[in-house]
């Protein structure tokens, strides 16, 4: 997908290349040291996924490493492209169209918390195509949660802490829940727009040295939150009055973890583990196996969208510095 239309960046996007490249780098070696111990590849694509393969390739140069991912009717696909700050959509025939991109911050993002560049994160689209997404700069006037209306420009219409570092977004009727991962909160944001407020707190989505609460969905009842330091899945249940119940820990001993999904309307969850170029299927009693690998292609795996029988896995290459890309594999019928 190099070269021509379909993978064209904005020159903002090429010019901050050179510096994202460094500030990665001050990530990647916090990262590493966090996964001292991880668990080594696993062998190819097993049961109960098959048929794994990477669809689609993206430009390393031009900052597109896709952070989250959700899926069209139409079958197309739209991603956070993290250090492009875009929001790109991926036909089904293998074009990338550009979206929008977000402005730059006068300081070129150095401030922004954990990683020291201004990125695009979390995303989700309601039923009218509307698209609400996360930016963090480090500064106030752009970290926050943000709009695209189909064929519109982009628009804040949350901010957030500057010192934060807005990172999963789940949708739920008209309310938004963003976690912060060097915070360690879950926020809720009504869709129309205003203020902030937290939602649930406390040890279980707190960081132990890089990043905290992560991955975020709701489902079931209940808003679930992965925890990248700690390995840990969280289900906070949604009480009738619209508060959080008390967090419990569905599973452990993930390092790593980063999004997540469900398979159709049970608790079985495909977890993205980003520092191990892994994907795990976590069971309800909380155990877990290994389901792809960087085998299958998988370059620190981010998020994960399953629909129906396929699921589709953005890799952001954020440590291999090599290939980001977008994967998908089956799901077994008897999944």
């Amino acid at each position: 997908m190099q070269g021509g239309p379909c993978t064209t960046i904005h020159n903002a996007g090429k010019n901050v290349s050179k510096k994202f490249a460094r500030n990665i780098l001050v990530a990647a070696i916090a990262v590493a040291a966090l996964s001292a111990g991880f668990p080594g590849p696993a062998a190819a694509a097993t049961a109960p996924l098959s048929h794994a393969h990477i669809a689609e390739h993206f430009d390393l140069a031009g900052g597109q490493m896709p952070e989250n991912i959700v899926r069209e009717p139409n079958g197309s696909l739209d991603v956070s492209f993290s250090a492009a700050r875009q929001i790109a959509q991926v036909t089904r025939h293998g074009a990338v169209r550009v979206l929008a991109t977000l402005p730059a911050p006068a300081d070129g993002g150095v401030h922004t918390p954990a990683l020291g560049f201004p990125l695009v994160t979390g995303l989700v689209r309601d039923a009218h195509g509307t698209l609400y997404f996360l930016y963090a700069t480090g500064t106030s006037d752009l970290t926050g949660v943000w709009r695209l209306t189909p064929g519109g420009t982009p628009q804040r219409i949350a901010a957030l802490p500057a010192d934060g570092l807005p990172n999963g977004l789940a949708l739920d009727d008209h309310r938004l829940y963003v976690t912060d991962s060097v915070r360690g909160v879950i926020w809720r944001v009504p869709t129309s727009g205003g203020d902030a407020t937290v939602w649930a707190s406390g040890n279980e989505l707190a960081s132990t040295g890089f990043l905290g609460a992560n991955g975020l969905k709701v489902h079931n009842g209940a808003v679930w939150a992965s925890n990248m330091d700690k390995g840990t899945v969280l289900r906070f249940p949604l009480k009738r009055n619209g508060t959080a119940g008390p967090a419990e820990i569905m599973a452990d001993q993930l390092p790593g973890i980063d999004d997540f999904d469900f398979i159709g309307h049970s608790d079985r969850i495909l977890a993205a583990l980003d520092q191990s170029d892994q994907v795990a299927l976590v069971e309800p009693d909380g155990t877990h196996t290994i389901v792809l690998s960087a085998q299958d292609g998988l370059q620190n795996p981010t998020a994960l969208a399953v629909r129906g029988d396929t699921v589709y896995v953005t890799s952001a290459a954020y440590l291999t510095r090599q290939d980001p890309n977008l994967l998908t594999a089956r799901i077994q019928p008897h999944c």
